[in-house]
């Protein structure tokens, strides 16, 4: 069975969120991420931090986080700011940017 650690790191991989942004918004450095999905016990304070920053809903994946856990103020505080919520489009954007310029340099390659 995965850990929290690894829970946590799939999330945001799959976020498109780069880690350095991640880090950033938590004051932390990108290393101390790599830390952290190593770690089976992450504090659940800190997984729905990074669910917050990443809009992602960690209750799915961990049955100890509740809807109750997290206050519906917070979400609504994290969803109604603007600036964050465009530098995660933002994000978003450039990072599917790079991964089709990937895609279309491997398909010339192939077609060579």
């Amino acid at each position: 069975m995965i850990h929290r650690g690894e829970i946590v790191e799939r999330a945001i991989r799959n976020s498109g969120i780069p880690l350095t942004t991640i880090a950033k918004k938590l004051g932390k450095t990108r290393q101390w991420l790599y830390y952290v999905f190593e770690n089976p016990n992450v504090s659940l304070d800190l997984v729905i931090e990074i669910g917050k920053i990443i809009f992602y809903d960690f209750s799915r994946d961990l049955s100890q986080i509740t809807i109750s856990t997290v206050s519906s103020e917070k979400l609504l505080e994290v969803n109604s700011d603007k600036n964050q919520n465009s530098e995660f489009w933002k994000e978003k954007y450039f990072s599917l940017l790079e991964e089709h310029l990937n895609l279309l340099k491997k398909y010339s390659e192939i077609k060579k």
